[in-house]
């Protein structure tokens, strides 16, 4: 469209890649581990407790029997999305079976999620979330997360420790964090089927961050949560087919095997945050029935997938972020139809994440995000939802009020069915928000935030409050994702001019002035990949693939 050349030789071509994307693997760690497995990077004392030989030895066995598998399914999404792209309308699978299946039995300390809180696995955090008076604590590997190798192995570190109860944190005055008596049951979020981890190498290819994430955690924490009647509790985030859940099933299958572990004893809740899931969430959740529990509403990566499938349908435009709540029709279809599926089947359905944050320091700003939250979850308990997420420690108690109000105490409310409901797959993709519009303002604001989210993502900060507002990836996507569709469709803003290209171009050099310029920490690589994301003729699938073999370079650890 604008005379780029394909994205292989571009990312080849441009500076930021050609200088700063310098992969660690000269320098590999010095333990001897089996032949065709190498740990590449820098490592810390200490590290050997979850890098051990045993360890990674099971990633690698995982990576060999299932890699292949993986290839597959990431192959069939693109394929998938060609048909789509030629103009094939999506439709529910047809089945033919018994639907009165169920889902295995949700353990006992699964039973109330009323309000979760997410956030990075970072060691202070952890901490807090644990403390927070939440009933989950979704410890990220994903989305908010910066994947550096520091990151990704010491939060590790933090997740062992918090099961061993063995957790603590020094503050800079000299005190000490540590875990209350009664703390929020922790559940961990791999990355998706989508992102590699760079720093172990099996046979000469990378392992995939999933395998990375819930391999390292299984083997490590297993038998600990099952000595206190418990187990290991994943998310399993960006799926899009069935395929995909059923690989899933196998390396749960596989891996409680290899620890001599009962079968079904993993639980996972399976995110539901991109269009093609919204299809397939019965037959995703139905292949994962031996450990599935729930299912969860993934608003915001779910906003940004709507747009990168249907990018090609000039009558799929949508208007500024704030804008697409979830009142509007497709939103509410989408959320709607996820508690109907997961009710049916003895799932629980757990609503999403409202990104208000309140405020200790301005009245205004808290009472904006007090209200904002309040109405986002009345909402979800209404529409049959068994809990929520929460993204700071002061609105956990606002969002449990509301459930255990709403559910008059009980745990949850998976007895309500909604059987007569229908809702079809027109509702799921017409996306039209009455009065919706595409602004200067809007433009503006999604350009700033992909700025800073990935200024904030090369420092290692993967979860940023910018604009009173909780932004991790997902929310970085949709800006990009809405920038991308408004240029390629030469959309009309509310002013009647079209955005261009060229005046694209304008808005990011102002906007980047105004945080301080190329020479200003990590803005030359945010400024360059926002840049190439937007006006590559491509539609990149994820901002973070191009974003992490910068990281990788740029920080390198």
């Amino acid at each position: 469209m604008f005379g780029l050349k394909s994205r292989s030789i571009r990312l080849a071509t441009q500076p930021l890649f050609k200088e700063k994307c310098l992969y660690l693997f000269a320098r590999s760690f010095a333990t001897k581990f089996s032949e065709g497995v190498e740990v590449v990077g820098d490592i810390k004392d200490g590290w050997d407790r979850i890098l051990s030989p045993d360890a990674v030895q099971f990633l690698a066995d995982i990576h060999r029997k299932f890699e292949p598998q993986r290839q597959t399914v990431l192959h069939n999404r693109i394929q998938r999305q060609k048909l789509i792209d030629s103009g094939e309308e999506m439709k529910f699978p047809s089945v033919d079976r018994d639907n009165s299946w169920k889902v295995a039995s949700v353990p006992d300390d699964l039973q109330c999620r009323h309000v979760e809180i997410t956030g990075p696995t970072t060691r202070k955090m952890m901490i807090n979330a644990l403390n927070s008076g939440a009933d989950v604590f979704m410890a990220d590997f994903e989305d908010s997360l910066s994947p550096t190798w520091h990151n990704i192995v010491d939060g590790q570190m933090n997740c062992l420790d918090a099961n061993t109860g063995d957790i603590d944190f020094k503050n800079a005055d000299g005190s000490v964090r540590k875990l209350k008596e009664k703390v929020a049951q922790l559940l961990i979020r791999t990355r998706g089927w989508h992102l590699d981890e760079k720093h172990l190498v099996i046979d000469g290819r990378p392992i995939s961050g999933a395998f990375m994430d819930f391999g390292l955690y299984f083997f490590h924490n297993a038998q600990i949560r099952m000595a206190k009647n418990s187990a290991p509790y994943y998310y399993l985030p960006k799926m899009e087919h069935r395929t995909e859940a059923a690989l899933w099933n196998e390396v749960f299958k596989y891996s409680e095997d290899y620890m001599k572990i009962p079968q079904g004893t993993i639980r996972a809740t399976v995110m539901i945050e991109t269009l093609p899931a919204c299809f397939e969430m019965e037959e995703m959740l139905y292949e994962l029935r031996d450990y599935a529990c729930g299912m969860n509403a993934g608003r915001w990566d779910y906003i940004f997938s709507m747009i990168k499938v249907l990018k090609a349908r000039s009558d799929c435009i949508l208007p500024d972020r704030k804008q697409v709540t979830m009142k509007v029709p497709f939103m509410s279809q989408y959320a709607k139809r996820l508690v109907q599926i997961c009710h049916r089947h003895g799932a629980h359905a757990m609503g999403g994440m409202s990104a208000f944050i309140p405020s200790r320091r301005d009245e205004d700003v808290n009472r904006m995000a007090i209200e904002q939250v309040t109405q986002d979850k009345e909402l979800e308990v209404s529409a049959g939802y068994d809990g929520t997420w929460v993204a700071h420690p002061d609105l956990c108690k606002l969002a449990k009020d509301i459930f255990v109000n709403g559910l008059d105490g009980k745990n949850n409310q998976v007895e309500r069915t909604f059987e007569d409901l229908s809702i079809t797959e027109k509702d799921i993709t017409t996306t039209v928000v009455e009065g919706g519009k595409v602004t200067e303002g809007g433009v503006r604001t999604n350009v700033s935030i992909a700025l800073q989210y990935l200024n904030q993502w090369f420092k290692g900060n993967g979860a940023a409050a910018l604009y009173n507002l909780m932004e991790d990836a997902a929310t970085a996507e949709i800006s990009r994702a809405q920038l991308w569709q408004w240029v390629h469709h030469s959309t009309k803003l509310d002013d009647g001019r079209t955005l261009t290209v060229e005046l694209f171009r304008t808005i990011l050099k102002e906007e980047l002035e105004k945080l301080g310029g190329v020479e200003s920490e990590s803005y030359k690589q945010a400024n360059d990949i926002v840049k190439d994301l937007v006006e590559s003729d491509e539609f990149e699938t994820f901002l973070t693939i191009p974003g992490y073999e910068c990281l990788v370079g740029t920080i390198g650890k």
